[in-house]
This record gives structure tokens, sequence and C-alpha cells, in this order.
């Protein structure tokens, strides 16, 4: 078949721009055939080439102690664990695919991130995920909602790993456009790490896993551009998941990976042949030549152009020392996986691709890929007139409310707040017998690492509000809070990855709140000492020209020597005293209580100084170390009785607080104070406790005791904890089962 006659005119429809398509016609010396435009078009889309973020993103610290790759170098990030062991982790966004087909790309984006991690030779151990919807008032909004859980429920549990920890927050901003961002996390020995760069003249390239069909085509430009109401019509352009492929998938790649005739490995995520083949040439410093004749399909009549692009689940390029092949193909045989020798490694660094003995495509590999030869923007920004209005905002005009008990029922019952047990009951959790402490127990999940006495602690946090109001601050009051629930629950935290879900970054005002973001993050990672390993960028965040809340991700990795320090969010006993480390301020900006009592995201967030807050971490971990704190919860949606009542919940335990105060009561019960934990204490060790905070200089105030059926403060607030927990947990089954009436 002829291929298409390329124009300038084709070129602007797959999404290049004229500058673009006139720098590939000077790169080759010739205008592109159809299949090359089509390797341009989708390795160049912002998806893959990161065009818009690369240069803001290299001013992130990437050194660390613990790294073993840098950021961008591998397939996921890698941190070294003591032991002879790693533990290597990634975050990616699935945010379009699952607007348009929620469960296929919800479960897709589990497929894909699992990959990430197998690829390295690291076995996956515990997933997570990160949720926005709109407003669950809205009958699509809970049909998506149910969709993307059940996508990533169901091939989490079918595929084999534990579904661990997550967040689920609402906001009209995201009825659009949801966000799906997954996490994955594995282990493997320092020395087993796979690499995906190829080595070798005449090494074979091989495609192993699934054949390739027509599915998820252009989906990498796909989620390069915003939804509109078209979008439906892209459903080709999301991928079909078959999670019992990937599970023989993973065991046959770690099999392989063990063996001595693997060189280089890389998943076929976005982009598909042409993402994977041109990556791990360009990081060899080498060429591969394909022949697509020989690539397994299941759909007649492919043409060159879609069997490079798609995006078939489930497969993976892998280069095997020539002379080996036979390893490889028993291997993959054993698995009854498809193990196809398609190319092999040349010289010169060139992507070629034929077609019954004739070259369709012949490419500089390095001029296709992120931090090669594609473009490189750095954005104009502006900086939006609202945000001065929203420093101005004074917190001391809100009102005192007439019943304290009645506002804590009411934030109780809002779904950003309520328990999330309706989610996480439909993952399991416990696959793999290493999950230490699971959902809604902790403020980090702890799973041990397997064969040891140590565990990781891991969380996912963003708050789109807060990074609306002050970019900088807001994202680093997203770092700050995830290192604080890793170390709330006994862990130090080593490591982050982030997925940046943003709008158009054409649009000047959103790429300053990109831009002011990555600035925030750098700054707390500095001051942190914690290293980014390596992230996602996922822009077009919107739809009908609205785009979603600025929402960057953070996602934690922290190490706990012995899993038994593990530390609870609930009080375990009666009697104890209950203390909150860290000083109050009036946090009111932002907060839940001012966006559902008064329809308002204003006001100044929280201040943050880093440098106590670590001190706060630091203190952490030496009072969970020497096992100084029964429990531990830091303050955020809600404020601090929001806070406490999660604390009562686990064991059913009542508190009676009284205590002096300098603020109004609104502002102590409400307001969503950084830097703040409350923990319980056993009386007799309560010296040393107080100890320790003068040793790191925390300020320490005594709450009260636990105690009783009910959580008293003071004069201001009485509530049975039964009556909050029957409250707390009926919000989304009570909504959700909606769903179920309009499904019959």
């Amino acid at each position: 078949m002829k291929e298409k006659l390329v124009t300038l005119e084709l070129a602007l429809e797959h999404g290049l721009t004229p500058e673009e398509y006139e720098n590939i016609c000077e790169l080759l010396g010739r205008t592109p055939t159809f299949t090359e435009l089509g390797l341009y078009s989708v390795m160049w889309s912002e998806h893959c080439s990161y065009k818009s973020s690369i240069l803001e993103l290299k001013t992130l610290p990437t050194q660390g102690k613990h790294m073993l790759a840098q950021a961008g170098e591998e397939n996921a990030g890698l941190l070294d664990i003591g032991g002879g062991l790693a533990v290597c982790f990634k975050i990616e966004s699935h945010n379009h695919p699952s607007a348009i087909e929620p469960y296929q790309g919800a479960a897709t984006g589990v497929g894909g991130i699992l990959r990430d991690i197998f690829t390295m030779g690291a076995r996956p151990i515990a997933a997570l995920n990160s949720l926005r919807f709109g407003s669950l008032s809205d009958p699509h909004q809970r049909d998506l909602m149910r969709g993307v859980v059940r996508g990533i429920g169901d091939y989490g549990n079918c595929f084999g790993v534990p579904t661990v920890a997550g967040e689920v927050y609402f906001d009209m901003s995201y009825s659009g456009n949801p966000l799906v961002n997954a996490m994955a996390v594995g282990i493997v020995p320092v020395k087993a790490v796979a690499r995906s760069a190829a080595k070798g003249k005449g090494n074979p390239v091989f495609i192993v896993g699934s054949s390739t069909g027509r599915d998820g085509i252009h989906g990498a430009t796909f989620a390069s551009e915003e939804l509109s109401e078209r979008s439906s019509e892209r459903r080709p352009s999301v991928q079909i998941g078959d999670p019992f492929k990937e599970k023989l998938l993973m065991e046959a790649t770690l099999e392989l990976v063990a063996s001595d005739a693997l060189v280089g490995i890389q998943d076929m995520g976005a982009a598909g042949i042409v993402c994977s083949c041109t990556e791990t040439a360009a990081r060899g410093k080498v060429g591969i030549e394909i022949d697509v004749d020989k690539v397994p399909l299941r759909e007649p009549d492919m043409i060159p152009y879609e069997i490079c692009l798609s995006e078939s689940q489930e497969r993976m390029l892998v280069i095997i020392e020539k002379g080996k092949e036979n390893i490889a193909k028993q291997i993959f045989e054993k698995w009854e996986l498809h193990a196809e020798p398609i190319g092999e490694v040349t010289e010169g660094g060139r992507f070629t691709v034929t077609r019954n003995g004739q070259i369709v495509a012949d490419v500089p590999a390095d001029s296709l890929v992120l931090g090669g030869g594609a473009p490189q923007y750095k954005r104009p920004s502006r900086k939006p007139f609202e945000l001065e209005a929203h420093k101005h905002f004074n917190p001391d005009h809100v009102p005192e409310p007439a019943d304290y008990s009645k506002v804590l029922a009411k934030l109780l019952a809002s779904p950003n707040i309520a328990s999330k047990r309706w989610v996480f009951e439909q993952y399991d959790h416990t696959i793999g017998a290493n999950t230490m402490v699971g959902p809604g127990l902790s403020d980090a999940a702890v799973i041990r690492v397997p064969g040891t006495q140590k565990a990781l602690a891991l969380t996912v946090d963003g708050n789109g509000k807060r990074v609306a109001l002050n970019p900088r601050r807001g994202a680093e009051l997203a770092v700050c809070e995830a290192a604080l629930n890793v170390a709330c629950t006994g862990g130090r935290p080593i490591g982050l990855t982030n997925c940046l879900n943003f709008g158009n970054p054409m649009d000047e005002e959103i790429y300053y709140f990109f831009r002011e973001t990555i600035a925030g993050m750098g700054q707390a990672c500095r001051a942190l000492e914690i290293p980014v390993t390596g992230g996602n960028v996922s822009f077009y965040n919107e739809s009908k020209n609205e785009s979603v809340m600025p929402t960057p991700v953070i996602g934690m990795v922290g190490l706990l020597e012995d899993f038994s320090l593990a530390t609870p969010t609930g009080f375990q006993e009666e009697g104890d005293f209950i203390a909150l480390l860290g000083t109050q301020g009036k946090d009111l900006g932002g907060s839940e209580y001012l966006h559902l009592f008064h329809d308002l995201i204003s006001g100044p967030v929280p201040e943050i100084n880093l440098e106590r807050h670590k001190a706060l971490i630091q203190l952490l971990k030496h009072l969970t170390d020497n096992r100084l704190i029964r429990s531990a919860h830091d303050i955020s949606d809600g404020g601090l009785a929001v806070c406490l009542t999660e604390a009562c919940m686990p064991k059913s335990l009542g508190a009676v607080l009284t205590f002096p105060w300098d603020l109004r009561p609104l502002e102590i019960l409400f307001a969503e104070n950084a830097s703040c934990v409350v923990v319980s204490v056993n009386g007799d060790l309560w010296g040393k406790f107080r100890d320790a905070c003068k040793k790191f200089d925390i300020p320490v105030k005594m709450l009260g005791r636990v105690g009783g059926e009910t959580l008293a403060i003071n004069d201001w607030l009485v509530l049975p904890v039964k009556k909050a927990e029957e409250i707390y947990e009926k919000v989304l089954p009570d909504i959700m089962e909606q769903v179920e009436e309009l499904s019959v």
C-alpha cells in the first residue's frame, strides 16, 4: 500500500506546529514519510516529549544518598534500602482515557505503571492511586467513579498486587476531566536491576507479550489535547487491559531478567513500539532496525504507521544477547506468550522501519526522544490577578458558627473527608501477606519488605485548593504533608515521585501555576533532603475551556528498619495522654470548612517553616523508634476536630480535652494547620516524651486524655464516637447506592 503524501496540513492534523514540521523536514533533509510523520507526531506530543515541562523539571533536586538511578534514566525511580535491596516506584496519570472509558482507562493505567516496575526486574508489592471527580450529586460523576474504582480493583486484584493506599477528592473543576493517577512499588535486589539501554551491534530485538492491535493508536497525542464533545469518538485511543496476561508477562520478564540472556528491556506504554525502540536506542547510543512484517498482529491489514504507534497493552521490547535467543524463546513459551524477533541493534543511531523489504521510516533515534532532539519550550507565564485578592482575605471576618458539634458532623459527612471504605474495600490490600497497615488505619500504608524486618511507608497526597490559591506554597505543603504522613507512621522519608495535573500549558496563567508548583516542590524537597526520583506531567486536563484545579500529587516512600515500629492513627488505650505537636494558626484559607459552609475557596494558605517541619519529622522518627507514642495523626482536611474524631474511631475510644487557647474556637477546631500532629502517649512515658520534644525544639501542648465514648472538646463540642462513625462511614455508600438504582 502506497503511503499518504505528507503535507503541512496533514502535519497540523497530527498535532504538530508549522515550526515543528519545518524542523522535521530540515532534520531529515526531506519531507517525512507518512510513517515518519506518525513517529514524530506521537513522540513530540506533550505526553511523550514533555516539551513544555522538561526545562522546569530539570530544576528539581534529584540527588540523594539512596539514589541508584537518576530521574528519567530508567523506567522508574530506584532507591537503595540496604541489605542488598532496592525499592522501585513511580506514579503516572491516565486521566483522558478514564474520562472516556472509565473502567478500561483506569485498569490500563494500573497495568502500565506495574509494567514500569517489573521491567526493571522488581516484583511489585503495592499499588496506590489518587483520584479526582466532580460532585457526586451528578449521576455521570457517580458512574465515572464506579467505573474507575472497579477498573483499578479488578486489574490489581486479578494481577495479584495489593492496593494499599490512596486518596479521593471531589470538586466541580474535575467534572469534565477526572484525574486518575496510579502508583506502583516493587522490590528488587540491587545486583539484579534490569536496565533499559540497547547495546551490542547485531543483538536481536524481540517484542514479547500480547499481539499488536489497533487499540490505543495515538493514545499519547490524545492525552496531549483537551477533552471535548468529540472525545467520545476517540474510544479506540483507550487501550484494553488483560491483567491475567500481564501476570504471565511479569513472571516471564522476571525469569528473563534472572537469566544471562538479557541486554536491555523497555515497557511498551505510550507510543508503543516507536517509543520503546527509540528510547532504548538513544540510551545506548545505538540504532535499532525493525521489520514490521515480523510483529505478531491481532488485526488484519495494519499498516506500518499503525503497528509502530499501537498502544496495545501487556507488551515489552527486549534486547537479547546474540546466540541466546533460544533462552528467551523458551522462557516466554513456558508462559504461553509471544516472543518474536522483529529486528536488531545497529550502529549509527538510527531507527529504521521496513515493510516488505522497503524502508518506510529512517530517522535519528535521538531526534524523537525526551532529553534528546525532542522540542523543549519555556512557555510564557502570567500571574493571575485574583491570587493577590486571596492573600488579602481576612479569616477574622469569618463568623463563629452557632453549634460546633453540628459543624463537625457536617464536615464528617463531606465526601472529601468522609470514609473512603466504599472505595478501598473493592481493592484487595492483603495479597502477598506483606501489608502490615492497610487503608484507613494509619497516615500511610505500611508494607513489609519480603524476607526482612524492614518495611516501607507509602502515601499519595495532593491538595488542589491550596495550589489554586498559592501554587508555590501549596506545592511545598503537598510535599510536606506526604513526608509528615510517612513520619507519623514511623517511616523516614527517602524519596518521592510526582504526578502533575494541569490544564493547557499554552495558557499563560496555567503555566504560571505549573512553574510555581515546580519551584515550591523543589524548595520543600531541598529543605527536607528528599530527592525526586521521577514522575509524570499531565497537561490539557480541561473541557469546554474550563481547566481542572492545578493538582500536583506527591507519591512518597519512607523506610522503617523494623516493621513492628509502625504507628497507627487511632488512639490505643484508655487513660493515655493526648498531645499536640506544633503550633496552630488562623489557617482557614483553602479549608474544607470555608468551602463547605461559605462556598469559598479563598484566603492565604497555611504558613510553613520548612526547617521546623524537618525537625518535626525527625522528632516523630525518634518517638516511634523509642516507642514513646502510641498513635500519631497529622492535622489536615477538616482541622483539629476532624483529626481527633478520626483518631477516636478505629477502636471506638472517646476523648476528653480541656486546654487553654489563644485563638478563636473556630480556628482552633477547623483551621487546617501545617506541621501539626496529634499523638497519644502512655502516661508513664510522658516525661521522656516531653524531653524528646524539647530536644528537637518542637512545641507540645497537652490536650487531654483518651477515654469514654464521646469526643468532648472544652465546652465547645460534644459528639458520641458511635454517632461520628455512623456519619463518617455512611456517606459514600449512601451516595453510591443511587448508581445501583439508576443502573437497574
